[in-house]
């Protein structure tokens, strides 16, 4: 096993299966390489002095050593740890682009003729709504944030939303939220709602092309080793992504191997699928019309992609200019808190309940336009 699949492999073991919060685990990872106890069954050949000294404490050392028995018993053969094999780590394209370049990639469309998106009504659900609501006023709140970033914040807290709500109706039991292993994360507010997130260090989306390694203080690097990443200029605060925590509840922890090309094999939100999202989850509403036969209403009721995007522009439109009217004379943070307000004012009607549940509705434009200073 290579130095790097053995550090991602103890970080999975430490937060997964001893249950230590992953802002913890990530510094422990370095001390126990230097102590030469790289997996379980090293850590059960170590007597518990051995571990206190490299875990800093006699009960995280005891948690470890706890944790190492149980999976040993369970995967003999396997030294307590299961990765990912190479068929499934999928190369991903973009990797491949610049930063300047991505973030070009990502680009949305935004109207500005206004005499257009007064007049338009269209059909969408709540989720992509609140996506678009955020990812524009994080434009404000957030000025200093790459287009990526601010697609990956939306869809954090369009999903931290989404897991609330399908808990109250009994959809889901308990999200990841609650879990040990995403204490010590850094967290922000986006439309009033706390999300937890990875700071991407060195992310030179402005300009030049330059490595990304994602969270603080440490991440894990090609190397194998776990470099300290925490020295940044105090200017310039670092780009972000949303961490899927729903990813992380499924997985049982952090999922190592996985493919978000950030650096830190933690699961992300990624910008192009929130792009995508909104790219197809707007359509024009059309009144029903008596007089035509089921292939003309069949035709009306199905949107092409450019038509799709149209209506995206639309709506980014009006909530841009919302925004736009408002900007001057709000702070970040009451922007931020307006907003959540302006959603719930403009949301497509659904029914209440289960039955409600992902239900499309009508959304008129001038309804935002409205809610202009």
């Amino acid at each position: 096993m290579s130095i790097a699949a053995q550090v991602q492999a103890l970080l999975r073991f430490l937060t997964s299966d001893a249950r230590i919060p992953l802002a913890q685990a990530m510094g422990k990872v370095k001390e126990l390489q230097k102590a030469n106890l790289i997996n379980p069954e090293d850590i059960l050949k170590a007597d518990l002095t051995t571990l206190q000294s490299a875990l800093g404490s006699e009960k995280v050392a005891k948690q470890v050593l706890n944790a190492a028995k149980r999976v040993s018993k369970k995967r003999p053969n396997e030294g307590g740890i299961t990765l990912p094999s190479k068929k499934s780590r999928k190369a991903d394209p973009l990797l491949e682009l610049s930063p300047y370049e991505f973030e070009q990639s990502l680009v949305l469309p935004v109207s500005e003729d206004v005499g257009e998106i007064s007049t338009t009504r269209l059909v969408t659900n709540r989720a992509p709504l609140m996506l678009a609501f955020a990812v524009t006023v994080l434009k404000y709140t957030m000025p200093e944030q790459p287009l990526s970033s601010r697609l990956s914040l939306a869809q954090a807290v369009v999903s931290a939303n989404s897991r609330t709500k399908a808990v109250s109706l009994g959809i889901e039991s308990q999200g990841a939220d609650d879990e040990d292993w995403i204490q010590g994360q850094p967290t922000m507010k986006v439309l009033g709602r706390e999300i937890t997130v990875l700071k991407r260090w060195g992310y030179g989306w402005r300009g030049e092309r330059v490595n990304e390694s994602s969270d603080s203080p440490v991440a894990v690097v090609n190397s194998g080793t776990v470099a300290d990443t925490s020295t940044t200029d105090p200017e310039e605060p670092p780009a972000l992504w949303g961490l899927d925590l729903g990813a992380l509840g499924r997985s049982n922890g952090p999922v190592i191997g996985s493919q978000q090309g950030n650096g830190s094999g933690l699961p992300i939100y990624r910008a192009e699928s929130a792009r995508d999202y909104l790219l197809r989850a707007f359509t024009f509403y059309h009144e029903p019309d008596a007089g035509n036969d089921k292939k003309t209403k069949k035709k009306n009721a199905i949107d092409d992609s450019s038509a799709k995007a149209n209506a995206l522009s639309l709506v980014l439109g009006a909530i841009d200019l919302l925004c736009q009217s408002w900007a001057c004379t709000l702070t970040r943070d009451e922007l931020d808190r307006r907003a959540w307000a302006w959603y719930v004012r403009v949301r497509p009607e659904v029914q209440d309940g289960v039955r409600g549940w992902g239900q499309k509705g009508k959304v008129n434009l001038s309804d935002i336009l409205d809610l202009r200073r």
